[in-house]
């Protein structure tokens, strides 16, 4: 789907990697390779039994609203966070929709489908991707933002993503990446005090569950209604939510909390990888938060070529607006994956 600008909205990392790109070292998804766990599998096996029903998420539900302290009205259960926006573009009324990029295109996508016109805000480089207020239109009904945001790995601060809520406008931000932050420093998932704040949040990353589709949506009752009368008949599968009533369990948020710092750290070892190649122009955007590191490097194209033919594959970034051909986003792995790949992008730029 390529807008007037050029992009191709329905370009995602999973592309990099289908067919012929099977065989490769993935690092052009952003879902943890070493997921989901024995225990989450047993679990979701353990439903199987149950298919013969109707899916019912009343428990699923609410285990979602414990885990972030709210009541189940402000708990939607969907089929992935991509099911989201493409609810939140069908049923809100807006007339002036703006999404702030770079950033996961599939919500401009949604509502460029939904009919409605896009207004686009661009982060700058030269401000290292930062969320400048200002820059968001005053009579923006509805904005998006990711935060952590993919594919520049920004963290935003909670207190500037909040203060974009104007009376009139939803301000729905995607926190599909939060659990991979240590202490989740800037969520706003569990806030009722900011007014039109509807918060995604994913299943699907942390926990290797891209395949079964399971993500959510916290807002205000209102708004949740209003997505639910959008949405299908049992939009979420019976093994979809026992893995939803698994993952916010006290264990898995721990479990995810412990895998948090261990990103962190796999990602500080990728970054002093790259530091080596700074030479041949290669530049990280940042500072990196988000288990995946956005990157600039001449001639990106055809070092992402030589990357496959060596076994690697790579985001990318000239499918996000506000970025081109010289964006590479890499995820974040075990340092024993990125030490190849930090061989292979060596032999890449000197062959």
């Amino acid at each position: 789907m390529r807008t007037e600008s050029g992009h191709d909205l329905r370009h995602h990392g999973d592309a990099e990697v289908r067919d012929d790109g099977g065989s490769l070292v993935d690092l052009a998804v952003n879902v943890r390779a070493d997921t989901p766990p024995l225990w989450l599998r047993e679990h979701i096996a353990a439903s199987l039994g149950g298919l013969a029903a109707y899916p019912d998420g009343r428990a699923a539900r609410a285990a979602v609203a414990a885990r972030h302290g709210l009541p189940v009205e402000r708990v939607l259960l969907t089929a992935g966070a991509a099911e989201a926006f493409v609810l939140l573009a069908r049923a809100l009324k807006v007339r002036r929709p703006v999404v702030v990029h770079p950033q996961f295109t599939e919500p401009e996508a949604a509502l460029r489908d939904a009919g409605h016109p896009v207004g686009r805000v661009l982060l700058r480089e030269e401000d290292g991707f930062r969320l400048d207020p200002a820059a968001v239109p005053e009579d923006a009904d509805l904005v998006v933002i990711g935060n952590p945001t993919n594919p520049t790995s920004v963290l935003h601060p909670a207190d500037a993503v909040a203060g974009l809520a104007r009376p009139g406008r939803t301000l729905v931000v995607d926190e599909a990446f939060m659990d991979a932050v240590p202490g989740e420093s800037e969520a706003l998932a569990g806030r009722v005090d900011v007014p039109g704040l509807v918060v995604l949040r994913s299943l699907t990353k942390t926990w290797g569950l891209a395949g079964l589709r399971i993500g959510y949506v916290l807002a205000a009752p209102e708004t949740i209604e209003d997505l639910q009368r959008a949405q299908p008949l049992w939009p979420v599968s019976t093994p979809a939510l026992a893995a939803a009533e698994a993952c916010v369990g006290p264990r898995a948020v721990a479990e995810a909390a412990h895998a948090a710092h261990r990103i962190a750290a796999d990602r500080a070892h990728l970054l002093a990888g790259l530091e080596r190649f700074a030479p041949a122009g290669l530049r990280v955007a940042g500072p990196a938060r988000g288990p995946f590191v956005l990157l600039r490097l001449p001639g990106a194209s055809a070092v992402r070529r030589r990357l496959r033919d060596l076994g690697y594959a790579v985001r990318r970034g000239d499918t996000f607006p506000g970025l081109d051909e010289e964006w590479l986003r890499l995820a974040v792995r075990e340092r024993r994956t990125t030490d190849g790949f930090l061989h292979a992008l060596e032999r890449a730029l000197t062959d």
